[in-house]
């Protein structure tokens, strides 16, 4: 199950880690992502900690953590093929895994549900 955010970004619990992306809809609003800056593997954030930016051709967004954890993986394909979140920013796209996260924190984000219905009523 994917949990959403009000800044687009999404969490999906695997295992024992937190798996952590940008939504499809944001990734549409920025367009081509041309340039990629990540947390580095073992950063520990707590929740609206600022941990990185992608910049596009439309603009910029500041990633800010959705969730409290460490950073235990970062997807480094995205240093060279930073468009791979256009096309697949739910899958293939992901941005960073974090572990030792704080579950009750996902209490306070959106369902994907919830999510579709929160972008229906404030951007379409």
């Amino acid at each position: 199950m994917k949990y959403y955010t009000e800044d687009h970004l999404w969490v999906e619990i695997n295992g024992d880690e937190a798996v952590v992306g940008i939504s499809e809809y944001m990734a549409d609003e920025l367009g081509d992502i041309e340039y990629v800056d990540l947390p580095g593997e073992d950063d520990d954030f707590i929740i609206g900690d600022r941990l990185g930016q992608l910049r596009a051709m439309c603009g910029k967004l500041d990633l800010y953590s959705p969730i409290s954890g460490t950073v235990s993986q970062v997807n480094e394909t995205l240093y060279d093929e930073p468009t791979l979140i256009n096309d697949s920013p739910e899958e293939k796209g992901w941005l960073f895994h974090l572990c030792d996260y704080d579950d009750e924190e996902l209490d306070d984000m959106m369902p994907e549900d919830a999510y579709l219905r929160y972008l229906d009523k404030n951007f379409r």
